[in-house]
């Protein structure tokens, strides 16, 4: 089975900048990024479609977030600009069980493989 790990996590003010990286040890169709807030559901932040370079954004992060992906070294970035205090979570990359975005999508229960989390903490 693949395995991710996440990596680039970290504190950063406010209007500051971050970028994730999500490596992975094998080729992956549909990647995401999702991230979950203490007392909050997990929700999906970006998705990836290998197949076309396609990409979605949940409504509040497109503009600020970038999700890309290197497929020679088999890593998901997502760069994070105009960091609020409301971004602050625990993220997560994950592996969608399928090759289709229309049955992926944000649904974290389609995801099968998942990283272990990175942390990111904005301070107002």
């Amino acid at each position: 089975q693949v395995q991710l790990v996440e990596s680039g996590g970290g504190s950063v003010q406010a209007g500051g900048s971050l970028r994730l990286s999500c490596a992975a040890s094998g080729y992956i169709s549909v990647m995401g990024w999702f991230r979950q807030a203490p007392g909050k559901e997990r929700e999906g932040v970006a998705a990836l479609y290998a197949g076309g370079g396609t990409t979605y954004y949940a409504d509040s992060m497109r503009g600020r977030f970038t999700i890309s992906k290197d497929n020679a070294k088999k890593t998901l970035y997502l760069e994070m600009n105009s960091l609020k205090s409301e971004d602050t979570a625990m993220y997560y990359c994950a592996a969608c069980a399928r090759d289709s975005w229309y049955f992926c999508g944000f649904n974290q229960y389609a995801y099968n493989v998942w990283g272990q989390g990175t942390q990111v903490t904005v301070s107002s």
